[in-house]
């Protein structure tokens, strides 16, 4: 199984700040240690042309050129860098390049990604591209290359389980029925105004493990009654743990492992395939994040192996 990583790309953040940089590269070392099955691989840096499908040609001159103003600096929550703006291209090609393996192999992953709350022209909430949003499209309008005489457009769901709503992925995707935003997310917490998604889970502060993945469950079957995809990008966010600083949720390790089972099965039983990316995660103990995140990947080991074993990706 292929996973992609940026952690060498720092961002020099003030003292004191809450953003855990650190979590990236002590993943990557976990994974390097535990579960080195999975081929670990630097990602790659998202062009202009792959930007410029889910984000508008002035927002991204203002990244590359650090012309972005004070308060857009203080929505996204991190000051303008030469390594900010690297960063952020490297998270979003990282899943750029799951996606293209997982089309071929059933799972891929990024090691950081799940920038939900960048909009068409702006960022926010640490998101500064969505690396979902360009993925998504990205991917259909390759699929639609090379399928060109069917007509056919690949359809792409998007499983959202970050404890925060993918408000900025929900914007971008507000009109167009090929891909379908799906999030469970805390009610009461960031961001405040929420968007519209095609379904949207809002769950009560303290929700723990049963609720969880009861509402997990309905939301699924949803999906499957309302849509038909080809392809599924699934942000496995850390932060519903009962031990996130953000979260305001009760999920245990086992509560998030069972999550993600469920995620992982539904995509294998149905043959299709994935690209999983972390999302957040703001633990008490940083460990514990980078813990949960282990776990996915473990999960995520299984059933790629199990993909070896099936027959071939029919839209490879």
């Amino acid at each position: 199984m292929q996973a992609f990583y940026s952690d060498q790309f720092v961002l020099p953040l003030p003292q004191g700040h809450r953003f855990p940089m650190a979590k990236y590269g002590m993943l990557r070392d976990q994974l390097a240690l535990h579960l080195p099955a999975i081929g670990l691989e630097e990602a790659p840096s998202a062009m202009d042309g792959e930007l410029a499908y889910a984000h508008t040609p002035a927002y991204i001159a203002h990244i590359a050129q650090g012309t972005l103003s004070a308060p857009a600096q203080r929505e996204i929550g991190f000051p303008w860098s030469p390594a900010m703006a690297e960063r952020a291209r490297r998270s979003v090609g990282a899943t750029i390049a799951a996606a293209r393996s997982a089309m071929d192999q059933g799972i891929a992953a990024n090691l950081a990604g799940g920038t939900h709350h960048a909009y068409a022209d702006k960022g926010s909430g640490f998101c500064v591209f969505n690396d979902v949003a360009v993925t998504a499209r990205v991917l259909q309008s390759e699929w639609s290359r090379k399928h060109r005489a069917s007509r056919a457009q690949l359809k792409v769901a998007v499983i959202d389980l970050d404890v925060h709503q993918g408000n900025g992925t929900a914007s971008i995707f507000k009109n167009d029925d090929s891909v379908f935003t799906l999030s469970l997310h805390g009610d009461k917490n960031f961001p405040f105004r929420k968007e519209s998604g095609d379904l949207d889970v809002p769950l009560p502060d303290g929700c723990g493990d049963a609720d969880y993945l009861a509402a997990l469950e309905r939301a699924l079957e949803e999906l499957e009654q309302r849509f038909d995809p080809g392809f599924v990008i699934y942000l496995a966010g850390a932060d519903p743990f009962e031990g996130d600083r953000l979260g305001r949720l009760k999920l245990s390790f086992d509560g998030l492992q069972t999550r993600d089972r469920r995620v992982f099965d539904w995509c294998f039983t149905r043959r299709i395939p994935m690209a999983f990316v972390m999302a957040g995660g703001y633990g008490v103990r940083i460990e514990e994040t980078v813990q949960v995140q282990l776990n996915t990947y473990r999960i995520a080991l299984e059933y790629w192996e199990r993909w070896r074993s099936a027959q071939p990706n029919p839209l490879s």
